[in-house]
């Protein structure tokens, strides 16, 4: 085998490693985060995924029935699957995040929900939203709990 040939093998080894630990870390969050958000909501899951549609399609998704909720499904999974890209892409040069997983997860977590709060939703449709507090409070414990240490802990999992 050639030198050339054994990096590319090499190479395109870790990518599909990469891509393996992201898509598990992202599916476990997603899934969790899903589940967490319906027990934290109290709404049915058609309307909480229509929400997480309407921040593309704006009002109109919650016309759209199932539909839209299978898109919302799907967005819900985008941003949780770029969510362990970050943290995965950012363990690589910082070796503390696999080393200290449950502290880096939690952490993560927190700038998980602040971005989401105040950069995606505001950006989206759905637009800026009076600050509730209290709703911000248990979506930054869900965020600290569920969300940061999943993709973490994956990682962690993944990289010994």
């Amino acid at each position: 085998m050639s030198t050339a040939s054994a990096v590319v093998t090499s190479s395109s080894g870790s990518l599909g490693r990469a891509l393996q630990v992201i898509l598990t870390a992202g599916l476990i969050c997603g899934v969790l985060d899903g589940l967490s958000a319906l027990a934290v909501s109290g709404v049915s899951w058609l309307r909480l995924f229509q929400y997480i549609a309407s921040g593309l399609l704006g009002p109109k998704s919650f016309q759209g029935g199932v539909n839209t909720a299978f898109l919302g499904i799907g967005l819900h999974f985008v941003v949780a699957l770029g969510a362990a890209t970050v943290y995965y892409v950012a363990s690589r040069g910082l070796t503390f995040m696999v080393h200290q997983a449950v502290l880096s997860g939690a952490l993560f977590g927190i700038a998980v929900q602040l971005f989401m709060t105040f950069i995606v939703v505001p950006s989206s449709a759905i637009g800026r939203r009076p600050f509730v507090l209290r709703s911000f409070i248990v979506l930054m414990i869900v965020h600290m709990v569920v969300v940061g240490p999943s993709i973490a802990l994956t990682v962690r999992h993944y990289s010994r």
